[in-house]
């Protein structure tokens, strides 16, 4: 078999991403034609750079979904006498090629590229979420009552900010801390957060209906509990809950970096909205200061937090990518970008694909998270 060239390599790469494609036009067709009834997301389609940014981000989520499809090998097998192969080198005795090359330890850099996205898109996203929840239901309190307790919890969130983000990231995620079981005590504490959220979230709406309110309160309750005892202790016994001690460390260390900047940004829109006339209304009416705050003051502070919760998984993307580059990732073979750029970079000079590629793929990604922030941007201010 003959080694591929540039443009073979690009037209086999297209059609390994077939079911990539295909869910972008049915994801754009479907929300323009319904684009009206879609609220800020419909309006996007009238930003071309939201629009750029929304299929460029939508483009790695789709490919984390359909990886098992995408990949033409295991991502972390060997094969022999591919080591540092060039892109396009064929496999013998397999009629396939390693379409973007072996790495220093002959492993497919096009599959690691692409399981590499769901690595990535399974962390940043979920922490980002907690971490949002945690910012919330802490920030909204603090910037609707003031006084103690707005003193109180901005100290603390001053105190964890005043630390060089990527000190305080690296300190929490050496092999070191987790003997000292600080990894587990700070998931036993943030991972209570969503619980917390969902319960008063819930309690709020259906305050006035106890049926209702008992039923979906409990019922949030038992799962949220069943999915805190088994992420922050490792505790459940189906298994369905569980996290890697490595992966543990990493996500907690996102959440917990995070947490400060989310309740600074709703703290200040709250203290902002609170005096807004729809609060008044509110408070006429007779209904709870938790009502007001998650049903009346929240929604209108979507738009902040939406651009901000798309900036912030960029954000956390390069992070995990820093963390994979020193060492300090999920796990040594994980084939997440940050670590496959640490495993190029040794041999730059004279293979650079094992580390450009990978490095492309975390600036398209992020690209295309500032894009879309853009435009969701422009439109919320349009709203």
């Amino acid at each position: 078999m003959e080694p591929l060239s540039w443009p073979m390599i690009f037209a086999k790469m297209a059609v390994q991403f077939w079911p990539v494609w295909a869910a972008l036009v049915a994801t754009v067709v479907l929300s323009l034609q319904f684009r009206r009834r879609l609220g800020l997301y419909g309006k996007l389609f009238d930003s071309t750079v939201g629009m750029t940014g929304f299929v460029i981000v939508m483009f790695w989520v789709f490919t984390a979904i359909f990886a098992d499809m995408i990949i033409t090998y295991d991502p972390i097998a060997q094969l022999s006498g591919l080591k540092n192969a060039l892109p396009g080198t064929p496999v013998e005795g397999t009629g396939q090629w390693y379409l973007l090359g072996g790495d220093h330890l002959a492993r497919d850099v096009f599959s690691r590229v692409v399981m590499g996205a769901r690595r990535v898109l399974t962390i940043a996203p979920a922490a980002t979420v907690i971490a949002f929840m945690v910012g919330i239901t802490l920030g909204l309190p603090a910037g609707y009552f003031g006084g103690r307790l707005d003193t109180g919890l901005s100290f603390i969130a001053n105190l964890v900010l005043a630390f060089p983000v990527i000190l305080l990231f690296y300190l929490l995620v050496t092999p070191e801390i987790r003997s000292t079981g600080v990894p587990i005590a700070l998931a036993a504490v943030l991972f209570l957060f969503p619980v917390i959220f969902v319960s008063v979230l819930l309690n709020s709406r259906f305050f006035t209906t106890p049926a209702k309110r008992n039923l979906y309160v409990g019922v949030s309750l038992a799962i949220g509990l069943w999915a805190y005892s088994g992420l922050a202790f490792n505790a459940d016994p189906t298994g369905i809950w569980s996290m890697d001690p490595n992966l543990l460390n990493v996500f907690v260390s996102v959440v917990f970096v995070n947490a400060p900047t989310v309740f600074r940004i709703v703290r200040g829109i709250v203290m902002d909205l609170k005096s807004r006339d729809y609060v008044a209304a509110g408070q006429t009416r007779g209904e709870g200061a938790w009502y007001i705050m998650l049903w009346e003051i929240l929604p209108n502070a979507r738009g902040p937090l939406i651009v901000d919760f798309c900036l912030r998984i960029g954000y956390t993307t390069i992070l995990l990518g820093t963390l994979g580059f020193f060492g300090l990732g999920v796990s040594p073979e994980s084939p997440d970008w940050g670590s496959t750029i640490d495993d190029g970079r040794r041999l730059l000079s004279i293979y650079p694909h094992p580390a450009v590629v990978p490095a492309l793929a975390l600036m398209s990604l992020v690209l295309g998270l500032n894009l879309l922030a853009d435009g969701l941007r422009e439109e919320s201010m349009r709203d």
